[in-house]
């Protein structure tokens, strides 16, 4: 039975170029993967998806046939997601796999927070769906970034309702000691509590310690797993995350 791996994350957040690394990685290890693509609007892929929503959707087509502009064509356009998921559906039915990668639209909220998404998910197969949530490091790496990024994906947690693994991207692009950091913040609320106080917080941000432990105990307070598209690292991690998800540690790849 084929598992969905859906990549969300704010736009740059790296989620096309994940993609295309996770599923090279895959095929390294032995694993057999699918990439989707369901961005109407994408320009470029580094891959070349098996499935793809431009098949049937397609940006500039919405825009003319309904005298928009992009951002109204894109709301348009992901919505449409809907009135097509049966038929992507069964195309996905014709695959043996064990994977699809399923690469999301660009822009967080067009997936996140339109109604598609939940009827994607559910055609799909819900039961076999994890998600992997991509983190800018730009943004966390300051404390009050991090608890807009933490509140972004609980919210994405919350609307989906399907199993998460939290993912620092390109952390590479991070110092080591902004890095360990990072990562501490997301082991330790009280430590990030810390350094907003002692930080960029202002009075209009002051949070007291209840809501980082509010935050923890819901589940929606994640230790973040950093990677990096470009050297492949942490990539072990995350496919260990997800056997965990999906089939409680075992190893699919073969002996």
């Amino acid at each position: 039975m084929a598992r969905n791996l859906y990549f969300i994350g704010t736009a740059g957040s790296g989620k096309s170029t994940l993609t295309h690394a996770f599923r090279t990685w895959m095929e390294s290890q032995g694993l057999d993967a699918v990439s989707v693509n369901l961005d109407p609007g994408a320009d470029r892929l580094l891959y070349e998806p098996e499935v793809d929503i431009r098949d049937w959707i397609r940006l500039d087509e919405v825009m003319e046939q309904h005298g928009l502009g992009p951002n109204g064509a894109q709301v348009v356009a992901a919505d449409m997601l809907a009135l097509n998921a049966n038929e992507v559906g069964r195309v996905l039915e014709g695959f043996e796999t064990s994977y699809f990668l399923i690469d999301t639209p660009g822009q967080i909220e067009l997936f996140t927070f339109r109604e598609a998404s939940r009827v994607i998910i559910d055609t799909f197969g819900r039961e076999d769906t994890a998600l992997v949530y991509l983190n800018d490091p730009a943004l966390v790496k300051h404390p009050s970034g991090y608890i807009s990024a933490i509140l972004l994906a609980a919210t994405t947690q919350f609307r989906h309702g399907v199993p998460f693994v939290n993912v620092l991207s390109k952390s590479d692009l991070l110092t080591p000691e902004e890095l360990e950091q990072v990562v501490k913040w997301s082991l330790d609320p009280f430590a990030l509590y810390d350094a907003l106080v002692k930080g960029d917080v202002t009075p209009k941000t002051s949070l007291d310690v209840s809501f980082f432990e509010s935050l923890e105990t819901i589940g929606v307070y994640k230790r973040l797993h950093p990677i990096s598209a470009e050297t492949l690292f942490g990539f072990e991690e995350i496919y260990g995350q997800v056997q965990q998800v999906f089939e409680g540690g075992e190893d699919l790849r073969p002996d």
